[in-house]
C-alpha cells in the first residue's frame, strides 16, 4: 500500500468526519443539551467514537464480522444517549418521543440480527470487505462512511427526541406512524420471503418472483425508504430554521439505496446472471424497480 493512497483514504476519513459532524451541529443546534453539547452533535460524536472503536479490533484482525452489528449499536447508543438527554432536560419522556425512539430501536435490532445472520450463515465474510479489510486506512473509511449513515439516517429521529418543547402528537403523527408501519412491514416481509426462497435448495441459481418481489424488484429497499421518510413526518411540525437539514434524511437513504450500494450494484450481479435469460427480462419488464403495484396479471 503506498503512501498516497494511505493519505487519500486518511483524507477521506477527516472529510466525511468533517460533514457529518456539521451536519449534526447545525440540524441539531437547538437540540437540549448533552455533556454541554447540542445533543444531536453529541450523538454524532458517539456515533463516531462507537465504530472508531470497532474498527480497532476488526483491523488487527482483519474481520468484518461485526460491522453490521457495530451499526445496529450505534443507533442503539445515539437513540440512548439522545433519550437521556431529553430525559434530564424535561424531566421525562413524552409519548412521542418513546414511540420514535422505539421505532428506530426496533428496526435496528431487527435489521442488525438479520445482516448478522446472514453474515455468519455465509461463513462470517461479506464480499463488500474482501479487498479492503486487508487495508487498514481503507478499512476506516467503511468505519467512518458508517458512522455519518447513522447521523444522517437518524437525524430526523434525534431531532424529534431531544426538542426542547417536542409538538402534540396530531395528524402528522398519525400519518408518519403510519407510513412507517407500511415501511417495516415490506422490508420485514421482503427480506423473510428471499430468505425462504434461498433456503429451499429447489431455487438454486434461481431469482425471486413471488410474494412482494412481485409487486417490486426491490421492495426491502422501498420499505426502507418509506419508514425513514415516515419518521420525517412525524418530524416536520417542530421543525424550525437549520432543523429542516433532517429532510436530508430519506433523501440520503434513497440516494444511498439506489445509487451507491444498493440497486445499482443488485442490479448490475443479476444481469450478468440472468441478463439473457428471458424469464427474467419478463420480469424487469412488468415489474416497478422500486414504488411497488399490484402484479399485472
Amino acid at each position: 500500500m503506498s503512501f498516497q493512497h494511505a493519505a487519500r483514504s486518511l483524507t477521506v476519513v477527516l472529510v466525511a468526519s468533517a460533514i457529518g459532524l456539521a451536519f449534526a451541529w447545525f440540524a441539531g443546534s437547538g437540540s437540549v443539551p448533552l455533556a454541554g453539547l447540542p445533543a444531536v452533535f453529541a450523538c454524532a460524536l458517539i456515533a463516531f467514537g462507537v465504530n472508531w472503536l470497532a474498527y480497532i479490533p476488526a483491523a488487527l484482525f482483519q474481520s468484518d464480522r461485526f460491522y453490521d452489528t457495530t451499526g445496529a449499536l450505534t443507533y442503539l447508543s445515539v437513540i440512548g444517549a439522545a433519550c437521556t438527554a431529553a430525559y434530564g432536560a424535561r424531566g421525562g419522556l413524552e409519548l412521542q418521543t418513546l414511540v420514535v425512539a422505539g421505532m428506530v430501536a426496533v428496526w435496528a435490532v431487527r435489521l442488525g440480527s438479520f445482516l448478522s445472520t446472514r453474515i455468519h450463515a455465509a461463513g462470517g465474510t461479506d464480499v463488500r470487505f474482501e479487498k479492503i479489510k486487508v487495508n487498514p486506512p481503507r478499512f476506516l473509511v467503511a468505519w467512518t462512511l458508517q458512522a455519518c449513515w447513522v447521523i444522517f439516517t437518524a437525524s430526523a429521529a434525534l431531532v424529534i427526541i431531544t426538542n426542547p418543547a417536542p409538538a402534540p402528537i396530531g395528524p402528522f403523527f398519525w400519518a408518519g406512524a403510519a407510513l412507517w408501519v407500511i415501511g417495516f412491514a415490506f422490508e420485514v416481509i421482503a427480506d423473510d420471503q428471499k430468505r425462504r426462497f434461498r433456503a429451499d435448495p429447489a431455487n438454486h441459481g434461481k431469482f425471486i418472483t413471488s410474494g412482494l418481489w412481485a409487486w417490486s424488484q426491490h421492495p426491502n429497499y422501498f420499505g426502507e425508504i418509506a419508514l425513514w421518510a415516515g419518521i420525517l413526518v412525524i418530524a416536520i411540525p417542530q421543525l424550525s430554521g437549520l432543523e429542516w437539514l433532517v429532510v436530508f434524511s430519506p433523501v440520503f437513504v434513497t440516494l444511498l439505496l439506489t445509487k451507491v450500494s444498493g440497486i445499482n450494484l443488485l442490479d448490475a450481479i443479476a444481469k450478468k446472471r440472468w441478463g439473457d435469460d428471458p424469464a427474467y427480462q419478463a420480469y424487469r419488464a412488468r415489474t416497478p424497480v422500486l414504488f411497488p403495484r399490484p402484479p399485472r396479471g
